[in-house]
């Protein structure tokens, strides 16, 4: 082969100096095969380095058997520091021959038996290296999960630190008791190539030089060079600490001294040398400690503040390539990890798992942590712990930070994805990738991290104690009672129906409940909100979103709670479509839609039902239905804009559903008819619809009015006409699953008795020559609504004629109107009825402020253009910029009509039927006021009393305005 060609085919094969390797091979005589071999090493150039400091010729690896030459190339692609080790020791090549994983106690004795050599700690040094050597073999290629190789190497540890308290014991000549704990990585036995040991020492006062002979004996250094440093500092006291403490000693700072991030260090705590029952009884010890930590006070902000001080003490310059430290490294998945676990681990000992890997998959078992989640953490871990391996072996140093090195990346990349000897990742460039796939482990073990770290669930948990974390027929009892449900034997059962079995969907559960039955006790009605969960949930069956939603989205699981205790009107729209559940977890989803909008997309529905009318409006309800729970539910949730903004978006659904619906109606009568409809038809928004001021128990008060089309017989649209608005309000008030929305005409001229439909001439001929002063006050709150716009123009503008009267109302009317008004308070509250608690009719209530303000408008629109309007606060406002109100007796009139309509509103929510009447019963009036935002104990008083004081200051100002 000449040289070209041979330089060639080491370019191909990945090796980045073909004329060194040349000159190695040439020396060692390697041969086609062996070439290939060095070839898929992680680094060649490496790889052939380590064969020729050994001094390994063609003769010395073809008596190698293929797989032991395979691991020898694999270990020296990656360490050269392990190569080092075979140039002192060639006779451990013989450790390379199988893949079979050594047993723990083949690695306790032989690395024991280093302590009787006449040189004991080079000797242990010696030996602690050719495990690492036959570990690094089987990991390397691929005979060893990452999982089995870090318990392997905390196994060597362990033996190492057992070794080093023997040859300390013979040093000292020193019979003392001591114990020591493993900590963190090797207490949980998922330890590094190259890592610090973190100990405890347990053990009676005479143990400390004992102790400190350990911890040199391991740093101390050999032709060999040293094992591991033994770090103490994870003792109570850390670095200032005395060095061992007697187990009393031990419990008696973690019960009086101990800072929150110990209990986390403790999780991981394990004998590991020494005397194997003192090691007991310490762990036995500190155990109950560890799993009650999360009760105490701060617990998960503590944990989280430390977390976010490790990232901080990091210079800007490493913080983004830290493997461990940084964002997306380890830390963010152990602290993550071990942070659920402290928290849910009090109550449930399935995930009491010191290892990382194993305590996420308990966590995922037991519905902690999403399945997703967990299986995504649990890839990006081993990709992490991987990585920083292969950089630790390359010289056994404890780093944890990516190199810029190009030659680094380009090793990683190629152990990463193996090798390809007929051309080594052609046409990609190995570091590259590396380099993405690491940014993409990261970038999501950040997000997780987010996602589970400061998930607020966990401080909800962490808060309850620990006989109500998990729920124990007896302790839920005591739970229940304590938290004031009514029926404590029926939420019992809605509780075992909910948690029962051994599904992943009952663990969940059991993980919600305990919090969620707080939060239901935080409002008016648990009992009611807790089986409102259970239906919600049932229905919601075995959707994987749903319970990953209250699970991962605490947000969602209280903003639900809230609703299904507060209100009945909310929960009974919800149970109609439980899948709308997902908007509590987005304010963007609680944020009323437009009125536009509404019409697109009823009308859309609308569509795709052109031959079945109630199967369209049946539609046009269902988005109606879902809109009124998103309004509700903001309502509820206080992050809608107040008592205008539940007005103005009630009505703007109220108003697209009556177009949408007519828009159907008219099609079908034009069917009926085998044409075009002979007229045009309008609908007028009248009463709070109007004025946009609806509530939630409000019908939809209109007038209908129509115009027949030139050349049309008059009789033939007034039927059409008729027919249309006779079939709209039969559309809109079918008995469906979805809520009526009752079309009322009750204030068309002549009432009930005149006809449902008329012209527009026909209105006016009538407000003309029959009207009475009520129904020109009922023309304030006239806007046109739906139907041909024109047309309503047109309706609107002959309304102005009355309603806005030139030079005002007459003496006449505003006696007759002042009549009616007395008439209504005195025949239409009910017989017996405590008028004060009568928030629409009784003094100071609905009917006084509006009533006042209208004649007002009655009075003087038509000289002051601002009171053109039809909404209340919009008149009360231009009346006092006029000169007309003075400002203290509008807010006196602002704060009673807006308290009453609030309280309306809360009255429907709460019980979900309309009322006009304060509730009687305290427990209900209670709820309505907790709803209104009344903290707990005399709510349903305070509520009562600011009511009667706000009517009270406004029937003061009313009478003179009114009555004059």
């Amino acid at each position: 082969m000449r040289g070209t060609t041979l330089a060639g085919q080491l370019a191909r094969l990945g090796f980045t100096d073909p004329p060194r390797a040349e000159r190695l091979l040439s020396g060692l005589g390697i041969d086609q095969d062996t070439l290939t071999e060095l070839g898929r090493a992680a680094d060649p150039d490496l790889a052939l380095a380590g064969l020729s400091r050994i001094g390994l010729s063609t003769a010395d690896l073809g008596s190698l058997d293929t797989e032991t030459r395979n691991r020898l190339i694999q270990v020296l692609g990656v360490s050269a520091a392990l190569a080092d080790h075979l140039t002192r020791h060639r006779e451990d090549l013989a450790v390379l021959a199988s893949a079979e994983p050594p047993g723990s106690e083949t690695i306790r004795s032989e690395l024991l038996s280093a302590a009787g050599q006449p040189e004991p700690v080079a000797a242990l040094a010696a030996a602690y290296h050719r495990r690492l050597l036959q570990l690094a073999g089987r990991d390397l290629t691929g005979a060893a999960t990452i999982e089995e190789t870090t318990q392997e190497l905390a196994g060597i540890a362990g033996a190492v630190l057992e070794s080093a308290l023997v040859i300390a014991r013979t040093e000292l000549s020193s019979e003392a008791r001591l114990a020591v704990i493993a900590m963190g990585k090797c207490g949980a036995q998922e330890l590094n190539y190259a890592s610090d040991v973190d100990v405890i020492f347990v053990g009676d006062t005479a143990a400390e030089r004992l102790a400190a002979a350990v911890i040199q004996v391991c740093a101390r250094s050999t032709p060999e060079g040293s094992i591991f440093p033994v770090d103490p500092n994870l003792r109570p006291e850390g670095g200032h600490g005395v060095l061992v403490r007697t187990l009393a000693s031990h419990v008696a700072y973690y019960e009086r001294w101990a800072k929150t991030w110990e209990f986390q260090a403790l999780l991981k705590a394990r004998p590991v040398a020494g005397d194997p029952d003192l090691g007991s009884e310490y762990i036995e010890a500190v155990a109950p400690m560890v799993w009650q930590a999360a009760h105490r006070d701060h617990f998960v902000e503590d944990v989280q503040a430390m977390r976010r001080r490790v990232e901080q003490s990091l210079p800007a310059s490493r913080a983004g390539r830290e493997i461990k430290l940084g964002p997306g490294g380890l830390r963010d998945i152990e602290f993550a990890v071990q942070l659920l676990q402290l928290v849910h681990g009090t109550a449930d000992d399935t995930i009491r798992q010191p290892a990382t890997l194993p305590a996420l998959a308990a966590l995922a078992e037991g519905g902690y942590v999403g399945r997703a989640d967990a299986a995504d953490l649990g890839a990006a871990y081993r990709f992490l712990r991987r990585t920083e391996h292969l950089l630790q072996l390359h010289r056994l140093s404890r780093t944890h930070t990516l190199p810029d090195d190009p030659v680094v990346l380009r090793r990683l990349g190629r152990a990463f994805h193996g090798s390809d000897p007929a051309g080594l990742h052609r046409g990609s460039d190995p570091a590259a990738r590396f380099d993405e796939l690491w940014r993409k482990h990261a970038r999501q073990v950040r997000r997780l991290h987010e996602k589970l770290f400061y998930r607020p669930l966990l401080d909800a948990v962490a808060r309850l104690p620990s006989e109500e974390a998990r729920l124990t027929p007896a302790a839920a009892r005591a739970r229940l009672e304590a938290l004031g449900y009514a029926d404590p034997a029926g939420a019992l059962r809605h509780i075992d129906a909910l948690t029962s079995g051994v599904s992943r969907r009952a663990a969940i559960q059991r993980t919600l409940l305990p919090v969620l039955l707080g939060w239901f006790a935080s409002f008016a009605e648990p009992d009611a909100g807790l089986l409102a969960f259970r239906q919600v949930s049932g229905a919601l069956g075995e959707s994987p979103w749903y319970l990953r939603l209250l699970r991962d989205q605490t947000k969602a699981a209280e903003r639900m709670a809230r609703v299904l205790a507060s209100s009945r009107y909310a929960t009974g729209l919800l149970l109609r479509a439980p899948e709308a559940v997902a908007m509590f977890g987005d304010d963007d989803e609680l944020e009323a839609r437009g009125r536009d909008a509404l019409v697109a997309e009823m009308s859309a529905a609308t569509h795709r039902y052109f031959d079945d009318p109630e199967g369209a409006v049946a539609a046009v309800r269902s988005v109606r239905r879902r809109e009124l729970l998103r309004i509700s539910a903001a309502d509820i949730l206080e992050v809608q804009a107040g008592l205008a903004g539940t007005g103005e978006a009630l009505t703007a659904v109220t108003g697209a559903a009556l177009r949408a619906a007519l828009d159907v109606a008219a099609a079908k009568t034009a069917a009926e008819l085998g044409g075009a409809l002979p007229t045009r038809f309008a609908v007028i928004a009248m009463g709070r619809f109007g004025g946009h001021e609806s509530g939630y128990g409000s019908d939809a008060d209109v007038l209908f009015v129509h115009d027949p089309v030139p050349g049309a017989d008059d009789k033939t649209a007034s039927d059409a006409a008729h027919a249309v608005a006779a079939e709209l309000r039969r559309l809109l008030a079918l008995p469906v699953p979805d809520p009526p929305l009752i079309v009322d005409a009750d204030l068309r001229p002549e009432g009930r008795q005149g006809p449902l439909v008329r012209t527009l001439a026909a209105y006016r001929a009538y407000y003309r020559r029959w009207s009475a002063p009520w129904e020109a006050q009922a023309l304030l709150r006239a806007e046109a609504a739906a139907g041909d716009a024109a047309l309503g123009v047109s309706f609107i503008e002959m309304a102005n004629e009355f309603r806005y009267p030139a030079g005002g109302i007459s003496e006449a009317a505003i006696r007759e109107i002042r009549r009616i008004k007395a008439r209504m308070e005195a025949e239409r509250i009910p017989r017996g009825a405590d008028r004060a608690r009568h928030v629409k009719l009784g003094p100071g209530g609905l009917s006084d402020v509006e009533w006042a303000i209208q004649l007002l408008q009655l009075r003087h629109a038509h000289a002051v253009p601002a009171l053109r309007t039809t909404s209340t606060a919009g008149a009360m406002a231009a009346a006092v910029d006029a000169g007309l109100l003075a400002e203290a007796d509008a807010n006196a009139l602002t704060t009673a009509w807006e308290l009453a309509s609030r309280i309306r509103n809360a009255i429907m929510l709460v019980n979900g039927r309309p009322a006009d009447t304060l509730p009687v019963k305290h427990t209900e009036l209670t709820a309505v006021a907790r709803l209104l935002g009344y903290p707990p104990g005399d709510a349903a008083q305070s509520l009562e009393q600011d009511y009667r004081r706000a009517a009270r200051r406004a029937r003061a100002v009313m009478e003179p305005l009114f009555y004059g």
